[in-house]
């Protein structure tokens, strides 16, 4: 390891020069109470900027040790050293003049959700912060001035305001450590209380806009109906009141506009944490609830939907049925069998979402196409089914078909953004309009065996005849990215909050092909290996050579399992 001294120095011996000279700085060096690395180099001006990483132990940053003591506290104090990073550095970026990125800082943006990201990493050594600085140049000719202005004038005030205890709101910091641990507790007391879900009284659910996940002024607080309302006695803030959703068939109904999506939009962002001040701290679902919808064009590979799908007319095998262009009432059944696969607990559906030929059909229908030239069992005959055979319980947002209220166990009415329990109320009305006789076929666990195999080996450019093309992936913001020429299309994973998930698996997918994919394993083989080393590695999974990047942040089982299934491979 260099000194700081021997960074100014090199950097004085490359002042204009061509841009490559500045690789001669990659390597790490040692400041005031931490060290500065420069682990990858751009290529010119215009490039990517280059990434830069800070190390500094927790013997000088001085946080108490509870606070890293274990991942919950770990991540939290991450993501909130990163908020505090970003906010000093933005002061700073683009104040070092030159052409292209020159003069760029910057670090990975959190949104409302608490997530473990690369940027600011937090172990029981120390603290790593990864970002990225556009390093000067005026045309292609190298201005080290500048890049010494924010190495040893401008770095080292954020770094010592950003990542020192002694530096920051102790109050705040102590608030987001123990609010997590209070919604940590929340989660706990869902499984043994029996809960899909809670909602605190007070909770803010609508946000500021369609573009923001801010909470909306002047909105309307929730206030739990009075029989759904329970107590929790959290570990810090003490008791705290709200609507706990049963486990078991939960339909949310009302108006149009009174609330019924934003209150389903709430639970399906419930399995992240929340930053304080968001309104929807102590909105907390089932870590492994899964949000459902309907994706025509879908590509499905070898599953087992004959649950819901059965005796097509082209006698296709719908024990290990493929597509590349699914209908809405396939790729949905499908997402079920798929959300099973991957261990959810909870299913969010939405009405307005869904394809309604898969969800019900109603006495008429019935009369005019009997079962028997029907090859599609309804959602609503299989939900029951779900819960009390594979343990799945079902939140469904509905607002046209009542054939729901007969299945359900708790009925929730929004009424202009305040819940009213009318469970007793459309049990009575319930038989004043009974349902046709139905008799699906028997329910059974699907058994789904889906070997994963990967594309031939096509000739490259670039390597040995029959070696395939280096896969390269390209993130296309939180929807989609690119990998080698294959599109994977995430728009309807509802559930990814942020980019840097995205990111995340790219790179999964992109390790799953070179090195586990093999036609032997299947997809939950494979599945289930990445999760166990993102558990055992971390964020040190997503290392590229000799450093991990800025840019990535943990993704669930559950959208790992969606990115899978939605690669469209032979």
């Amino acid at each position: 390891m260099q000194s700081s001294d021997q960074l100014q120095t090199l950097l004085h011996s490359v002042n204009r020069k061509s841009y490559p000279a500045y690789k001669s700085l990659r390597g790490a060096y040692q400041f005031d109470r931490y060290i500065l690395s420069i682990d990858h180099v751009q290529g010119d001006p215009f490039a990517s900027p280059s990434h830069i990483s800070v190390k500094l132990t927790h013997r000088d940053t001085g946080f108490p040790a509870e606070y890293y003591k274990g991942t919950l506290t770990r991540i939290t104090l991450g993501d909130f050293l990163n908020r505090q990073f970003e906010q000093q550095i933005s002061r700073y970026t683009f104040r070092a003049k030159g052409s292209g990125k020159s003069g760029l800082i910057s670090v990975s943006h959190c949104g409302q959700e608490v997530l473990a990201r690369t940027a600011c990493e937090v172990t029981e050594k120390g603290i790593t912060a990864r970002f990225f600085i556009g390093f000067p140049a005026n045309g292609r000719t190298i201005n080290s001035p500048e890049l010494e202005k924010i190495f040893f004038d401008f770095l080292p005030v954020c770094i010592h305001k950003a990542f020192f205890y002694r530096n920051l709101d102790a109050g705040r910091l102590k608030q987001a450590i123990e609010l997590a641990e209070d919604q940590e507790y929340i989660r706990k007391e869902l499984h043994r209380r029996s809960l899909a879900a809670f909602i605190n009284d007070g909770a803010i659910l609508p946000r500021e806009s369609g573009i923001s996940s801010r909470p909306m002024k002047d909105s309307v607080p929730f206030v739990s109906p009075e029989h759904l309302r329970i107590s929790l006695d959290l570990p810090h803030k003490g008791t705290i009141t709200g609507m706990g959703i049963p486990c078991g068939i939960t339909l949310i109904v009302g108006g149009g506009y009174h609330g019924k999506s934003t209150l389903l939009n709430a639970l399906e962002l419930g399995v992240y944490n929340h930053i304080s001040g968001d309104g929807r701290e102590y909105v907390i679902t089932d870590d492994s609830a899964l949000k459902l919808r309907s994706e025509d064009g879908r590509f499905i590979k070898d599953v087992d939907i004959s649950l819901f799908i059965n005796d097509l007319p082209n006698k296709k095998d719908t024990r290990c049925f493929s597509t590349e262009d699914a209908s809405g009432s396939t790729s949905q059944a499908a997402g079920i069998i798929e959300g099973m696969e991957a261990g959810s607990k909870v299913f969010l559906l939405d009405e307005d979402t869904s394809a309604t030929n898969f969800m019900v059909r109603d006495s008429f229908m019935q009369r005019v196409i009997c079962r028997e030239k029907e090859p599609i069992t309804p959602f609503l005959e299989c939900a029951r089914d779900l819960y009390e055979k594979a343990g799945i319980s079902t939140v469904l947002v509905a607002g046209s078909s009542g054939a729901f209220f007969h299945i359900a166990d708790t009925v929730i009415q929004m009424d202009n953004y305040r819940p009213v329990d009318i469970t007793a109320a459309t049990h009575k009305l319930c038989s004043e309009y009974p349902l046709s006789a139905a008799e699906p076929p028997s329910f059974h666990m699907p058994d789904s065996h889906r070997i994963m195999t990967k594309a031939k080996a096509a000739p490259s450019r670039h390597g040995r005849p029959g070696q395939p093309e280096r896969l390269k992936t390209k993130v296309h913001g939180k929807d989609s990215f690119s990998l080698g020429k294959t599109e994977v299309d995430l728009r309807y994973i509802e559930q990814l909050t942020d980019s840097e998930q995205t990111a995340s698996l790219a790179l999964l997918l992109k390790y799953a092909i070179e090195h586990l994919i093999d036609g032997k394993h299947t997809l939950p083989e494979i599945v289930a290996y990445l999760d166990t080393q993102l558990h055992k590695q971390g964020l040190a999974f997503f290392s590229e050579g000799n450093y991990i990047p800025c840019g990535y942040a943990m993704p669930r089982i559950q959208e790992i399992y969606s990115c899978f299934n939605r690669y469209r491979r032979p």
